[in-house]
């Protein structure tokens, strides 16, 4: 299982009930915080996102509606007796900031924090069951987008039918790659008689704030969902462009031509109180789009 929970969705100013931007990437067994803008904690504990299943935070950029939320959530932690260690992976001058923080407040983590500084693009988290990377937007200040890919062995083990060939566990990684089993007495079990094909891994890029770039069309192929801004409707391009954001027109010409399979507009500007034309049209380009909407999940 992989999903995206939205806990907020708005750019840098809270407006019409909207917050800005956070999101909880989910397996079965963990959650993964990307951004940390003002009210985390709160829209945490209203849509029932725990704290302490996440133990991997990345902040895409040092723009505040991005990581304003942070220090105080990971106080919060401390103050609910975390103990086990937490990850966060940045730009490298949040360390600074951070550290900085806790030093005027006198306060002190009572878990170890891992700060991970990104540097070059690539792999950031090699886990059990996930994979990580990093790759560089284009904004205004340093910004990074990230890439989650879900592990998945490529067969399923079938279990009565291992056990009718007694099958020792120790053989159960190389059915996974699909090897054949060879006994003692050299008599050969067919892979496809032990195992069967999985669904193919799910994949979610997440593209933080970024001026229209397609340099990131490699960088994004073929992923199941894309998180793509849409800070403003394109009639505003030329602001857009200013400001190094994104139409909603671009957004859905960038997962057009990346080939993706769903694409997610969200980082809103507070200048629009309804988001209907959002969908409207970003669909006009790329018909499978739907809005980043505080509180719900997108299954990948």
């Amino acid at each position: 299982m992989l999903a995206v929970t939205i806990l907020g969705n708005n750019s840098a100013i809270p407006a019409f009930n909207r917050h800005p931007t956070a999101q909880v990437v989910q397996t079965a067994e963990q959650s993964f915080l990307i951004d940390c803008g003002e009210g985390t904690q709160m829209q945490m504990n209203q849509y029932k996102i725990r704290s302490s299943k996440i133990d991997h935070i990345f902040i895409s950029h040092l723009h505040g509606d991005h990581y304003f939320g942070l220090i105080g959530l990971l106080t919060s932690m401390g103050l609910l007796s975390r103990k086990h260690e937490l990850h966060l992976y940045a730009p490298e001058v949040l360390k600074t900031i951070i550290d900085l923080q806790l030093q005027v407040a006198n306060a002190h983590l009572p878990y170890e924090l891992h700060f991970h500084p990104l540097k070059n693009e690539g792999i950031i988290l090699n886990d059990k069951k996930i994979i990580v990377e990093c790759f560089k937007v284009k904004h205004r200040i340093e910004c990074w987008g990230f890439l989650f890919k879900e592990k998945k062995y490529l067969r399923k083990i079938e279990i009565e039918e291992v056990k009718k060939h007694d099958i020792p566990t120790a053989f159960f990684e190389r059915l996974h790659m699909g090897e054949d089993f060879v006994s003692e007495n050299n008599t050969v079990v067919k892979n496809e008689l032990l195992t069967s094909a999985v669904a193919p891994p799910k994949t979610y890029a997440y593209c933080a704030d970024t001026i229209y770039d397609e340099e990131l069309i490699e960088k994004i192929k073929n992923v199941d969902l894309l998180y793509h801004e849409a800070t403003y409707l394109h009639a505003l391009q030329q602001k857009a462009t200013t400001r190094f954001h994104s139409t909603t027109l671009e957004a859905a010409t960038i997962a057009k031509k990346a080939g993706v399979k769903k694409l997610l507009l969200g980082h809103f500007s507070s200048m629009y109180e309804s988001l209907d034309d959002f969908k409207t049209e970003a669909c006009s380009v790329f018909e499978n789009t739907e809005l980043a909407i505080e509180g719900c999940s997108y299954m990948i």
